[in-house]
């Protein structure tokens, strides 16, 4: 028995154990962290009754098994991920409108992403991008920490730098959109290409490169700095910074999916997870994003966005299912397909 639960957990599976009066079931993509994935799980299905099985993957991953997926849906909601992939199944009519009575206590970038999808997502919660880095790592190197965005094209940081590929991560995706905000195109490729000198490598999960910086792995990473706060409240070595010229953020999402075979159960989580008591849960599994509810009580360990130089990010334009296609195409013929420094 044992074994067997080892197994669902190596599968990325979390069933929590089913209470006396069960209630249906129902079948939710998460790309989140799986302890916040597991805490959301467990807590609403006390809550409910309803049996909770999550599968944990990130928002590129998940979008792709959702499209795989459309002619016989498995899940039923897809909770978290970058909110570009979400507006893009959204315009792919791979989700469900859906208005929850909630709305009306969510913050105003949150009620947006439900306007700019027609009604088929909302933000849960809000992360800004920016870089981690290894106090140790750099400091052993006399290697000042990086400031600006142009700070990472400096020779001294080569083979010191992670991003996520964007082909399944939304968070490398997030980064690529950013830059082409702030630069232009032209100017964001050129600069994509010549950072590749010094990446160590492109992950598949946009966590992984902060991880691989609080494990000393590498100096530096391009993340969204709530994942920095949990991995310093964690003992390790790491600070974060928001770039000098400016920088983009997520607006995490929430989406029923479209053919959903527990569309009420759909429904009910939906609603429950914006409240406070189900946002809440964020902190306690020590992930530190803004939560969507105005009632949800922000840990002080949070980043400040008052404190950092964000761009008017264009979550609608970039959300688009050409757009992100285009610009992932790219990516991967003029950066990702060149040689290893």
């Amino acid at each position: 028995m044992r074994n067997f639960a080892w197994m669902l957990v190596a599968a990325g599976v979390v069933a929590a154990s089913p209470p006396a009066s069960a209630q249906g079931v129902l079948n939710v993509y998460c790309s989140v962290q799986a302890e916040w994935c597991t805490l959301v799980a467990n807590e609403f299905q006390k809550a409910t009754g309803v049996k909770v099985s999550i599968t944990q993957k990130g928002s590129g991953e998940t979008i792709a098994q959702i499209k795989a997926e459309a002619q016989n849906p498995k899940g039923d909601v897809w909770f978290g991920g970058t909110g570009d992939p979400h507006l893009q199944a959204a315009e792919e009519n791979l989700t469900e409108i859906y208005k929850s009575p909630k709305m009306s206590e969510l913050q105003p970038w949150a009620v947006k992403q439900n306007t700019d999808s027609g009604g088929k997502t909302v933000g849960i919660y809000m992360g800004a991008l920016g870089y981690g880095y290894s106090t140790e790592l750099l400091a052993k190197k006399g290697v000042k920490p990086p400031a600006c965005w142009a700070d990472l094209l400096k020779p001294e940081f080569k083979g010191e730098i992670q991003m996520a590929n964007p082909n399944s991560s939304g968070t490398a995706y997030v980064a690529i959109a950013t830059l082409v905000q702030l630069m232009g195109e032209e100017k964001a490729f050129d600069y994509l290409k010549k950072m590749h000198a010094n990446v160590n490598a492109y992950t598949r999960s946009g966590t992984a490169p902060m991880k691989a910086v609080a494990r000393g792995e590498t100096g530096v990473s391009i993340s969204f700095v709530h994942d920095g706060v949990t991995e310093a409240l964690a003992g390790f070595p790491v600070k974060t910074a928001t770039p000098c010229e400016g920088t983009g953020y997520e607006i995490g999402s929430m989406s029923i999916i479209k053919g959903s075979r527990n569309l009420a159960n759909a429904k009910k989580f939906y609603d429950w997870a914006l409240t406070p008591e189900a946002q809440k849960l964020e902190a306690q599994a020590k992930q530190f994003q803004a939560p969507s509810n105005k009632a949800t009580p922000v840990p002080p360990e949070a980043p400040k966005f008052a404190d950092m130089k964000l761009i008017d990010y264009d979550q609608a334009k970039y959300g688009k299912s050409a757009e992100r296609k285009r610009l992932i195409a790219r990516w991967d013929s003029e950066v990702g397909s060149l040689p290893k420094p």
